[in-house]
């Protein structure tokens, strides 16, 4: 008995699939195979009832009316093994017949109505004295161009019946032993679909237990191979999250550990008091510029978490990409002095590049941008921003000659929490918050980079459309919230 579960529905569904189709085509056999037997049967008596007939109206010119020798000589003349002939008159009397047997009651079947009309009449039915299932065929006999007599054949169909009968039986046997393969192949094909995916729901739960060291194991073809390899995919990936989690916890932890640090140690310096006020005002410098990368490493997390539920709210209108870019160079202009670095803008647009988008939002995008570049670049060496304009997109480039990204990395780069260099500092949600920002504005962000020898990040952006801008700016006026006078 097969448990309940998909391997039962399986072989239930294919065994009443299998089964329907064989009941269907043993019916049609055996409608043909009755069809062909009582058929031949009726064509044979039809070809001699045809002979006899011509007989009648080739060779008898006159007749004594009623003649029981003459009709009896027909007959036999043209007798049939196992089939009772007769002579009837119109009032469907039998004048005379092969077997002898005398009927007190006219014959009024069918086959005898319709040979008195001038057609060959074919009734079947059961014999009103002895019950026996017989087929009659009856022909009219014609004489000075009058249906005068009709000859009837009666055959019985007791032993075609029994050797139809023996037919599907046999063919009954034959769909049973069908069925039993087919029942025995079914159960097969459920367990080779169960089985991998018993083998599959087990792997999954110890995996929902926190095990994902174990792996879907079998060389499973088409959609269970696919689903197998998700699994073990996915038992790959939530490890290697788990792993890029808690190096943020650990390089959070550290990040925050140090401004904290610096900030308890100097509070407490200062505190005692005692000190000249240029020491004095390098400790609160030090203090304000821990805060302020603090508040910087709290704002950078919170971003991301609104980015992640979809709560960032962004103010869209009309921004020149080239100021955008001239007040990033502006904000980053002293910390690349301290590196010596040269940052070049190189305008490749004719006039300006209008889009439609948060201009605070693409400026974080811009500034994160260029930033990391200055941290992985080399003291005096160069970045240069280029602003152009390609088929009906504002694409700024960041380029450098920094350290480069490997292969291997930069697949991996614009995930969340994920650190090249774990040393370098920050959370590892910088690319990750820029690259959702940029999709915000319906833009993407491609990257190159070969390592030693720089990084290329360009960023592409639509253009200002100049219907779509004034419907942004409609809703926008419409969704803000009306202040209570």
């Amino acid at each position: 008995m097969i448990k309940k579960g998909i391997g039962r529905q399986i072989v239930l569904h294919y065994f009443i699939v299998v089964f329907v189709t064989l009941l269907m085509v043993e019916v049609i056999f055996m409608f043909a195979i009755r069809t062909y037997y009582y058929d031949s049967i009726y064509n044979h008596i039809v070809n001699n009832a045809s002979r006899t007939t011509d007989y009648f109206k080739k060779f008898v010119s006159s007749i004594p009316e009623e003649d029981p020798t003459y009709f009896a000589d027909m007959i036999r003349t043209f007798a049939i093994d196992n089939t009772e002939g007769e002579i009837l008159n119109r009032n469907g009397e039998v004048l005379i017949n092969s077997t002898g047997f005398k009927l007190d009651k006219p014959i009024q079947t069918s086959d005898v109505t319709q040979a008195l009309t001038n057609h060959v009449g074919k009734w079947i039915g059961r014999e009103p004295g002895t019950g026996e299932l017989v087929m009659a065929v009856s022909s009219p006999l014609q004489f000075k161009g009058e249906t005068q007599y009709v000859v009837r054949y009666v055959t019985s169909m007791e032993r075609v019946n029994a050797k139809l009968m023996n037919i599907t039986m046999l063919a009954a046997l034959v769909g049973v032993i069908i069925l039993a393969v087919v029942l025995l192949f079914s159960i097969g094909l459920a367990n080779s679909i169960v089985k991998p995916i018993n083998n599959i729901r087990a792997v999954s739960a110890q995996m929902a237990r926190g095990r994902y060291d174990v792996k879907v194991k079998g060389d499973y073809r088409y959609e269970l191979g696919e689903l197998a390899d998700t699994l073990n995919y996915m038992a790959q990936e939530i490890v290697r999250s788990n792993q890029i989690k808690d190096d943020f916890i650990s390089s959070i932890s550290h990040e925050l550990r140090t401004p904290l640090t610096g900030i308890k140690g100097w509070s407490e310096t200062l505190t005692l008091g005692g000190f000249d006020p240029e020491e004095t005002k390098i400790g609160m410098q030090i203090i304000a510029k821990e805060t302020d990368r603090l508040i910087g490493l709290v704002e950078e997390m919170l971003d991301f978490s609104k980015l992640q539920q979809n709560e960032m709210k962004m103010v869209i209108t009309k921004v020149n990409l080239k100021e955008i870019l001239q007040e990033t160079m502006l904000n980053v202009w002293a910390k690349a002095e301290q590196k010596q670095i040269q940052l070049k803008l190189e305008d490749l647009s004719e006039g300006q590049v209008l889009v439609a988008g948060d201009g605070n939002r693409l400026k974080q995008v811009f500034l994160n941008l260029v930033d990391n570049a200055i941290k992985f670049s080399p003291e005096s060496s160069w970045i240069l921003l280029t602003i152009s304009v390609k088929e009906h997109m504002g694409v700024v480039e960041v380029s450098d000659n920094g350290i480069g990204i490997s292969t291997e990395h930069l697949r991996r780069v614009k995930d969340r929490f994920f650190q090249v260099n774990h040393q370098g500092g920050g959370t590892g949600l910088g690319l990750a918050i820029t690259q959702q920002l940029v999709e915000l504005h319906n833009g993407e962000m491609e990257m190159s980079s070969e390592l030693g020898e720089g990084t290329t990040v360009m960023v592409s952006i639509p253009l200002l459309d100049e219907a779509e801008m004034e419907e942004l700016i409609t809703k926008q006026i419409e969704d803000a919230p009306v202040e209570e006078s």
